[in-house]
Order: structure tokens, then C-alpha cells, then sequence
């Protein structure tokens, strides 16, 4: 096969939603879908900084060795596992609580009838409960379009977040795949990647 250079490719554009799933029951999509449109029953989490989104598939192995080889005969899967890590640059009810692990609650006055003060408070509780979410990537280039789908996740990883005169803050995530039938998640493309297609 020739080289080309048509098929290089880059994001230039690009998208990550999330549902979580301790609500009404989400189905993952199973279609591209169009640009800028979040599929149904996600939200989108906005922007992202300029160094993108990192999707890491790994597998860890351990080698079989025998007797009558000084090389392993085959490798075994020991794990295997899936993340997106991303940097948000939006500060929204989504990624917020995301990030901070608690859902935004009004306070509320203390008069014989409370009413909302306009005022919200996020507890972080000492033993944290992890949400069970799923999540979408799109990413395009041209008409060329792509989506990673991951039906079942949790946020495995955070960073920390810097308040600066000079610099928007940022939320940084980890998400990582859980099980789902057997699968960490799916891509679906209809880049001409595929020979016969």
C-alpha cells in the first residue's frame, strides 16, 4: 500500500458529553449522530483546553514462559482497561459537580418558611460516593467524523485546580471504562479507513 497523506488526520474539532447514570436509564448511542449536538440524555461538558482530549486503551500482560524456550510462548491479559482524560475550561453545574464529587443544593433562609436564598453549597463529604456515568467523545475533521463511546465509567482521577489573576481555572478529569457485557466501550467512524468498505 502507497503512502498518502490524505490519510493523516487531526481534531479540530471535537465534543465530550456525559449522562450519569443513577437517574433515568440511558441508552449509549450506537450512531454518529450530527456535529454540536449532544446525543439523548447527555449533557455537554463545553471546552476543553488546547491540549485536547486523551484517549489511553491498555492492557497489561504477563508472559508465559516454557521449559523448552528462552522466550515467553505467549502472553497472558492480566488487565485491561480504558480512560479520557481531559482539561475543562468551563465552569457549569455539570463540570462543577463533576469535578467536586457532590451535587450544587440552594440554601435555604431560616424564616418559618424557607425560601431559596439564591446562595449554592456543594458538601464534600468525607467518604466520597463515586457516580457511575457514561460518556461520549466526537471528534472531526472536515466531513470525516468520529465517536468514542464508553457506556459505563467513573471519574478514577482529578487534578487540582489553580486560581490564577492570569488563567482561566480548569477542571481536569480522568474517567475510566468499568465493564460493560464485556466491552470497555466503542468507536464508531465513517472515515474510508476500512479496505472493502
Amino acid at each position: 500500500m502507497a503512502n498518502d497523506p490524505k490519510k493523516i488526520r487531526f481534531a479540530p474539532n471535537g465534543a465530550i458529553y456525559v449522562a450519569l447514570l443513577s437517574g433515568s436509564p440511558v441508552v449509549p448511542p450506537t450512531e454518529l449522530g450530527t456535529a454540536d449536538t449532544a446525543p439523548a440524555g447527555y449533557k455537554a461538558l463545553g471546552y476543553v483546553d488546547e491540549g485536547g482530549v486523551t484517549l489511553t486503551p491498555a492492557i497489561e500482560t504477563q508472559p508465559v514462559n516454557a521449559w523448552q524456550s528462552a522466550t515467553p510462548v505467549l502472553y497472558n491479559v492480566t488487565s485491561a482497561s480504558f480512560s479520557v482524560k481531559a482539561t475543562l475550561q468551563e465552569t457549569n453545574e455539570v463540570t462543577t459537580e463533576l469535578f467536586w464529587g457532590a451535587q450544587w443544593v440552594e440554601v435555604m433562609s431560616n424564616d418559618a418558611t424557607p425560601v431559596g436564598t439564591g446562595v449554592y453549597r456543594l458538601d464534600l463529604a468525607s467518604t466520597p460516593d463515586i457516580k457511575e456515568l457514561s460518556l461520549v467523545v466526537d471528534w472531526n475533521q472536515g466531513a470525516v467524523r468520529n465517536r468514542c463511546v464508553i457506556p459505563r465509567a467513573m471519574i478514577s482521577d482529578r487534578g487540582a485546580i489553580q486560581l490564577n489573576r492570569t488563567e482561566n481555572g480548569k477542571f481536569e478529569l480522568t474517567i475510566s471504562a468499568l465493564d460493560s457485557a464485556g466491552k470497555l466501550g466503542y468507536v464508531l467512524t465513517n472515515d474510508d479507513i476500512v479496505e472493502g468498505a
